[in-house]
C-alpha cells in the first residue's frame, strides 16, 4: 500500500479537541474587552452579565419559563455532582453507564454515596445498555452523550412521560448541538466548553418544577459541601438562577461565553448549530465509508455521537499490537498532525479503546475537517509501512 504525499492544505483551525473546543470562527481576544475585571461579582454589573447568560442560554435551546436555569462552580462536573448530591436518595435510582464520565457517575452513586434501591447498568465503550430495562418509577441517572465512547442515545422516547422517579442528564457534550426533549428531562447540566466553544469551570443547570419540587421537600440525609449546595433555609437558592454564583466566577469566562451566546444568535440560533454539527458528522461519515481502515467505535449507527466522533483502525497490520502498543502506536498520528500544524488532540480519552476522537461541534469548520483528513491518512500510512518492514 504506497504511503500518500504529504498534503499540501492544512486546517484553517487545527483545534479537534474534544474540550475544551474550538473557539468560534472568527473568535479573537478583542471579544473580552468589555470583561467587568477588577471587580467585584457581586456588583450589578457583573450579575447582570451573569445572568445575561443564563437568560440567552434559556433562549436559544428553548428550555421552558418554568425551569430553573443557573450557574454553579466547578463546569459540568459540579453542576451534576451537586443535582446528584441534592437530589438523590429519596427512591431508587437506575445509574446508566457506557463510557468514562457515566462510570464517574455511578462511582458516585453506587460507591461514594451509597445510595439505596440503586441499580447499576453497564455497557462496554461502543455501545449502551438495554434502556428498555430502565425503571422509571425510579430516578435515572444518565449522560445523553458518552464523551469519550462516541455514544449518543437514541433521541428520548425510551424515556417515560409518566415517570415518577426523576431522570437528571449529563449533556455536556451534545447540548447545543441537538434538540434535547426538555419535558423529558428533570435535570440538565452543561459547561461552557463544548459546542459553544466557551472556557471551562463553569458549570450550568436547568431544574425542571418537578426537579424543584424534590429539593424544596427533600432532606438527604448527608453533608454536602458548600459548592453543591442548592438550598437556603431549608427551599431552593435562587440566587445562583439569577446572576449571584455560589463561588467567585471569572468574568473573562463569562464575557467570552456571551460572545458565544451572541454568535450563536446572530446565525441562527439552536436549528443553525445544529445544522453546523450535522455537516460535521457527514463528512466524518462519508471519509469513513471511503477509508477502508478506519471505522466507528459504535457498530450501531442509531448510537453513534454526531458531536464527539469516536472512531477505531480496523487494518490488519495493526493485528498483531497488544492493545498498549496499538494506543501508543497510533498515538504517533495526532503527534505527527500536530508537528506539521495540521491537526491537533485528537487522539482518543485515555479511558477509551485505541482510536481517535475527532470534535464536531459547531465551532469547528466543515472545510476544516475535511483539510484534517489527508494529513490523517499520510501519518497513518507511514506507520503502517513502518510496521510492514518491521514484519518484513
Amino acid at each position: 500500500m504506497p504511503v500518500p504525499q504529504k498534503p499540501g492544505v492544512r486546517p484553517a483551525n487545527p483545534c479537534f479537541s474534544t474540550g475544551p473546543c474550538a473557539k468560534r470562527p472568527g473568535w479573537s481576544f478583542d471579544v473580552l474587552k468589555d470583561a467587568f475585571l477588577g471587580r467585584s461579582h457581586r456588583h450589578g454589573t457583573a450579575k447582570a452579565k451573569l445572568n445575561e447568560v443564563i437568560t440567552r442560554s434559556r433562549a436559544i435551546l428553548g428550555i421552558p419559563d418554568d425551569f430553573y436555569v443557573g450557574i454553579l462552580p466547578g463546569s459540568d462536573t459540579g453542576a451534576f455532582e451537586a443535582a446528584m448530591w441534592n437530589l438523590l436518595g429519596a427512591r431508587g435510582v437506575d445509574l446508566l453507564a457506557w463510557e468514562n464520565f457515566g462510570n464517574e457517575w455511578l462511582k458516585d452513586g453506587d460507591i461514594e454515596m451509597k445510595l439505596p434501591g440503586r441499580r447499576v447498568f453497564k455497557a462496554d465503550f461502543g455501545e449502551i445498555p438495554d434502556l428498555s430495562q430502565v425503571d422509571f418509577n425510579n430516578d435515572v441517572v444518565f449522560t445523553w452523550n458518552g464523551t469519550s465512547s462516541g455514544v449518543m442515545v437514541p433521541g428520548g422516547d425510551w424515556i417515560a412521560d409518566d415517570r415518577a422517579g426523576l431522570t437528571l442528564c449529563d449533556a455536556t457534550s451534545c447540548i447545543f448541538g441537538v434538540d434535547l426533549p426538555w419535558h423529558k428531562l428533570d435535570v440538565t447540566t452543561w459547561s461552557w466548553q463544548k459546542v459553544m466553544g466557551g472556557e471551562a469551570a463553569h458549570g450550568m443547570i436547568a431544574l425542571s418544577p418537578r426537579a424543584v419540587e424534590r429539593l424544596n421537600t427533600y432532606e438527604p440525609d448527608r453533608a454536602i459541601p458548600k459548592v453543591f449546595r442548592m438550598k437556603k433555609n431549608g427551599k431552593i437558592n435562587p440566587e445562583p438562577f439569577e446572576g449571584a454564583t455560589l463561588n467567585t466566577p471569572s468574568m473573562l469566562c463569562v464575557e467570552d461565553a456571551l460572545d458565544g451566546l451572541k454568535w450563536a444568535e446572530e446565525i441562527g440560533g439552536l436549528p443553525t448549530l445544529m445544522g453546523r454539527v450535522q455537516s460535521n458528522y457527514e463528512v466524518v461519515c462519508n471519509w469513513v465509508e471511503r477509508t477502508p481502515w478506519v471505522d466507528f467505535l459504535a457498530t450501531d449507527p442509531a448510537i453513534r455521537s454526531c458531536t464527539s466522533v469516536t472512531l477505531k483502525v480496523v487494518d490488519p497490520a495493526f493485528d498483531k499490537l497488544s492493545e498498549d502498543e496499538l494506543r501508543a502506536t497510533l498515538r504517533r498520528i495526532p503527534k505527527m498532525c500536530e508537528a506539521e500544524e495540521a491537526g491537533y488532540d485528537f487522539s482518543e480519552h485515555k479511558s477509551a479503546p485505541p482510536g481517535f476522537r475527532i470534535w464536531c461541534g459547531a465551532t469547528v469548520e466543515t472545510k476544516d475537517l475535511e483539510a484534517l483528513f489527508p494529513w490523517i491518512e499520510w501519518a497513518f500510512h507511514q506507520i503502517r509501512a513502518e510496521l510492514a518492514g518491521e514484519a518484513a
